[in-house]
């Protein structure tokens, strides 16, 4: 990595006629086609409308949106816990819990239902598969035989067996995916010079060309341009109405980006709100409200979860000298919370969790701090 002043990190977008899907008029279906999705990996999701799950494949380099056929609002979202998720996983497919990796977990908005993302086995043979946890703890498999399923290509990804400093980049094509507003942003590494990257598919999925956008920001604890560290987490959030990223970096910048400057051909200027402090990389994140106000909720590798005040994140001058410790927005460190390595929003008073401890991977709700 460069060691200069500044931060630079490309962002390509799909600009994938957004105009085509309103032609088609953006039947949330319309792309969908009956078969079975040819999954090589099984890795971030998220969920659209009605009921569809956005997988990430990282080894296949692309984007699959799946009907869950799981779309009918729920009366009441209760609680859901479940002790050593893989164990349970393993003993439901026949196998040992150390064959089973759990890769990120999202929750069906309608009906509170949890899904995660999960590798049978170890290495570029691992099954993909995708298992969903009932309200009462039950745990079944999505089958993914004669589904409805649209494919998206994640152009110029890292090759198969493309390193750096021996981690596989091809594992991080994708890194974070959301759904906001008919389109689907995905975070990740490509093979270009500008390696750090979001790509924006408008959904339904289409056919059309991709165009690319540029992002420059500063990391303060670094003090120096970087362009092959990807975001590893991020929200949209809205700033007086208008839709923003706020996205983490390892060592740990949280950057704001307008969605709306995020257009083919432009390079734009990430504006760099907190610096979190270094030696830790960000897992995940959601954004809640509390006693009338915003926050993130943000867990870490070495840094416990953070709960972050979004007040002063549309107003922020931005971070642009070296920074030592942290800087910007502040944030307090929930206790309670230890081990968490993913996590997603129930309610809008509660959340769900992956917890990591000594006696395996737990499922549990929490409430909103």
């Amino acid at each position: 990595m460069s060691r200069l002043g500044i931060r630079v990190t490309a962002i390509v977008l799909a600009g994938i006629s957004w105009t085509a899907a309103m032609a088609m008029g953006a039947e949330p279906t319309a792309s969908l086609k009956e078969g079975k999705p040819d999954l090589k990996s099984a890795g971030p999701l998220t969920f659209g409308p009605e009921g569809i799950l956005f997988v990430g494949d990282t080894q296949g380099a692309a984007l699959f949106a799946i009907d869950t056929r799981d779309a009918t609002p729920a009366a009441q979202k209760g609680p859901v816990q479940v002790k050593d998720l893989a164990g349970k996983i393993a003993a439901m497919l026949g196998t040992e819990a150390r064959q089973v990796q759990v890769n990120d977990l999202a929750v069906n908005p309608r009906s509170g239902t949890v899904y995660v993302s999960v590798a049978r086995g170890r290495g570029p043979e691992a099954i993909p598969m995708i298992i969903r946890v009932n309200g009462d703890g039950r745990l079944e498999e999505l089958s993914l035989d004669n589904v409805r399923f649209a494919k998206a290509e994640v152009p110029n990804a890292p090759a198969p067996n493309a390193q750096q400093r021996g981690r596989s980049l091809r594992s991080q094509v994708i890194t974070d995916l959301a759904y906001v507003d008919g389109r689907v942003f995905l975070a990740g590494l490509s093979n270009e010079e500008f390696s750090s990257r979001l790509i924006s598919i408008p959904f339904p999925f289409s056919s059309e060309g991709i165009d690319g956008a540029a992002i420059e920001i500063y990391h303060g604890s670094h003090a120096r341009f970087e362009t092959k560290s990807p975001i590893r987490t991020f929200v949209i959030y809205r700033i007086q109405n208008e839709p923003h990223m706020l996205a983490a970096y390892t060592c740990t910048p949280l950057v704001k980006v307008p969605v709306a400057e995020l257009k083919a051909g432009a390079h734009i200027k990430g504006t760099t709100i907190a610096e979190l402090g270094n030696g830790n990389n960000p897992l995940d994140m959601i954004v809640y409200q509390k006693d009338g106000k915003d926050f993130i909720l943000m867990t870490n590798s070495n840094r416990g979860v953070m709960k972050i005040p979004t007040e002063g994140a549309g107003t922020a001058a931005g971070i642009t000298e070296p920074v030592r410790g942290t800087k910007g927005l502040g944030y307090e460190t929930v206790a309670s919370l230890k081990g968490v390595v993913q996590m997603d929003q129930l309610d809008g008073q509660h959340a769900v969790i992956l917890v990591q401890n000594p006696n395996g991977l737990n499922l549990e709700t929490i409430e909103l701090p």
